[in-house]
């Protein structure tokens, strides 16, 4: 019987001795290594892109202002002219006739009025010695009148000859790109025979655009001076052509619309962009992009530091005593130094990067520093 006993006693021994051993080793099981990465403080310019189109500063339709024979055209069709530069003749004889009388009537009329003074002149001597009657120095005095009146006609006629003889030189209004002709030589043209050709200006050019209600707010563009200044608002507009390069010259915005369109719940505004090489065109379609012209400071991390759940953004953040603890984010735009953080994480937080999906929110982990950190991944 004692025999019996010491046995058992041995066998509950050893398995006891066996039961705290498994717990020792599970109470021995390693924690989650990870690696972390301090969160980056950057400077960033922050920018919204809009689609815009091109337009000219000056688009007009040149037509011809007296009938006549078109006598010849002085231009290539598509070409860069200049301000003031000839663009068609209409035939001018009948407007040189028409000047021609028009200065023999002014001289007609000063002749008249120059007896007229005369006249007059000696009429005021006599009739202070009653050579003449009252009436007959009245009509003097009238008869000098109408003489100045005929002269001033005779003027205005001859300004008129001359305004119409100076539009059978059709010429530019401004600088910029003219279109092809509508018209050839020897056609007889009329203010009612259309548009003869287009013209419009290149440098500088518009870039038209709209922007919700709501960003007009954020970005502050109620406060775009009448003179187009936007030195107030410190936004700097920059072109995207349709390949994706950024254009050379940055505008500034120059209109703001004064209503909100019903529709599209969007407000019409407009940049002015210089184009020395006319690179830019009207109705070419571009991207405008509103930046900051003052930089501020962003916090940035890894994107692969960014988990998403049905909670939303978050990352998990290493707090004191190397525990993993869950930070809610609001996630900006992704940069070369990373995505930038809005709101949740500070200057001085550590996030994990590799190693997430063995972490818990107030579980310890075990930290390992990567040798090199990727930045912006």
């Amino acid at each position: 019987m004692p025999k019996k006993i010491l046995v058992l006693s041995l066998i509950t021994t050893a398995l006891l001795t066996g039961c705290g051993d498994n717990n020792a080793n599970k109470s021995a099981a390693p924690l989650p290594l990870v690696q972390t990465q301090e969160v980056n403080v950057v400077q960033h310019q922050q920018s919204k892109s809009y689609i815009g189109r091109m337009d000219a500063v000056e688009d007009t339709a040149i037509t011809a202002q007296v009938s006549g024979y078109l006598k010849e055209r002085h231009f290539y069709e598509g070409q860069i002219v200049e301000k003031g530069q000839l663009l068609y003749s209409i035939e001018p004889s009948s407007f040189e006739a028409q000047v021609a009388s028009a200065n023999a009537q002014v001289s007609e009329a000063e002749a008249t009025l120059k007896k007229a003074q005369l006249d007059f002149a000696r009429g005021q001597n006599l009739v202070k010695s009653n050579n003449i009657s009252q009436a007959e120095f009245d009509a003097l005095t009238a008869a000098l009148m109408s003489a100045r009146a005929q002269l001033a006609a005779g003027k205005a006629q001859l300004k008129v000859a001359e305004v119409n003889l100076s539009y059978t030189e059709v010429r530019a209004p401004f600088t910029g790109r003219i279109a092809d002709s509508k018209v050839s030589t020897g056609d007889l043209l009329s203010p009612s025979s259309g548009v003869l050709t287009t013209l419009v200006s290149m440098d500088p050019i518009y870039a038209s655009f709209s922007i919700s209600e709501r960003e007009r707010l954020v970005l502050g563009m109620d406060e775009i001076e009448g003179d187009g200044s936007d030195e107030s608002n410190g936004v700097a507009v920059n072109i995207i052509l349709e390949d994706g390069q950024l254009f050379d010259h940055q505008g500034r915005l120059d209109f703001l619309g004064n209503r909100i369109n019903l529709n599209t719940g969007t407000l019409a505004m407009r940049a002015v962009v210089e184009n020395p090489k006319q690179r830019l065109l009207p109705g070419q379609h571009v991207r405008v992009e509103l930046m900051e012209k003052q930089a501020v400071d962003v916090v940035t991390v890894p994107r692969r530091a960014v988990q998403t759940d049905l909670e939303g953004d978050f990352v998990m953040v290493i707090t004191e005593g190397d525990v993993a603890e869950r930070r809610n984010v609001a996630l900006g735009p992704q940069t070369d130094s990373g995505i930038i953080i809005k709101v949740g994480l500070s200057a001085n937080d550590v996030v994990i990067t590799q190693g997430l999906q063995r972490v818990r929110n107030g579980v310890p982990v075990r930290v390992e520093q990567p040798e090199s950190t990727e930045q912006g991944a």
